[in-house]
C-alpha cells in the first residue's frame, strides 16, 4: 500500500524511536464482515517492517476472545498502540490519510515515553481521578481530525483514568447516527458531552473535567 518514496520518509521518523511499540490488529477475513480489515493488517505489517522496534500481532476478532475481552475491543479494524503497558488508545478503522500522520505520532511519543504536553496541562490532568472515555470521530480528507486525535491520546497517556478511541466514522455509519455525527472531527466524552471541532488543549481539558464533575 506504501509506495517506497513514503516507506523512505517513514523509516526515517521511526529511526527516531527509543524503545519497543507494540500493534496489535484485531480484524476478521471473513468476506463481508469488515470493510477495510485487509487493507489495515496489509498497512500495518508494511509500517511494521520499516523498523526492528515496531511488533505486530494480528489478532482474530472472534477466535481471540480473551484479547478481545482485554482490551474491550468492540468493533473492527481495531489496533492497539502500546509500549511497555496499555495506555488505553485505540484506532478504529484505518490510519489512512491525515490520520496516519497521527499514527506515527502515538507511535513516536509511546516509544519516547513522553506526550510532549505542556506541563501546566501534565498538572491538571494529574487532578482527574475518575475513569474518562474519549471518541474522537474522523475522516481520513479532515486536516483538522489530526489535532483532536493527538490532544485525545496525549491525554490518555498522562492519565491512566483517561481511555481515547479514534474512530473512522464513514466505517462505522452506526455510531455516525448514534451520536449524531454531521461534521468532524466530533469528540465525545463520557457519552454526554461534546466538542465540536479541534480545540486548543485548555478547552479540551476543560470539558473533561466538567464531564467528571457531573458523572
Amino acid at each position: 500500500m506504501l509506495r517506497d518514496e513514503d516507506k523512505k520518509q517513514i523509516k526515517n521518523q521511526l529511526d527516531q524511536m527509543d524503545q519497543a511499540v507494540q500493534l496489535i490488529n484485531f480484524t476478521q477475513q471473513v468476506a463481508g464482515t469488515c470493510m477495510y480489515c485487509r487493507e489495515t493488517e496489509t498497512l500495518l505489517t508494511e509500517v511494521a517492517e520499516l523498523s526492528p522496534l515496531l511488533m505486530l500481532n494480528v489478532s482474530n476478532f472472534v477466535t481471540d476472545k480473551e484479547l478481545v475481552d482485554s482490551y474491550g475491543i468492540d468493533k473492527i479494524p481495531a489496533t492497539v498502540v502500546r509500549a511497555d503497558k496499555d495506555a488505553g488508545v485505540r484506532f478504529y478503522g484505518i490510519p489512512s490519510g491525515y490520520e496516519f500522520a497521527s499514527f506515527l505520532q502515538l507511535i513516536l511519543m509511546l516509544s519516547k515515553g513522553n506526550s510532549n504536553l505542556p506541563e501546566t496541562i501534565v498538572s491538571e490532568l494529574k487532578t482527574i481521578v475518575k475513569p474518562v472515555h474519549i471518541q474522537v470521530f474522523v475522516t481520513p480528507t479532515c486536516p483538522y481530525c489530526t489535532r483532536a486525535a493527538m490532544t485525545a491520546f496525549q491525554f490518555a497517556i498522562e492519565n491512566d483514568n483517561i481511555k481515547s478511541d479514534v474512530v473512522e466514522v464513514t466505517e462505522f455509519p452506526h455510531l455516525a447516527q448514534k451520536y449524531n455525527v454531521m461534521g468532524v472531527p466530533r469528540i465525545v466524552i463520557n457519552e454526554e458531552h461534546v466538542i465540536e471541532g479541534a480545540v486548543p488543549e485548555q478547552v479540551f481539558l476543560d470539558k473533561i473535567k466538567t464531564a467528571v464533575s457531573e458523572s
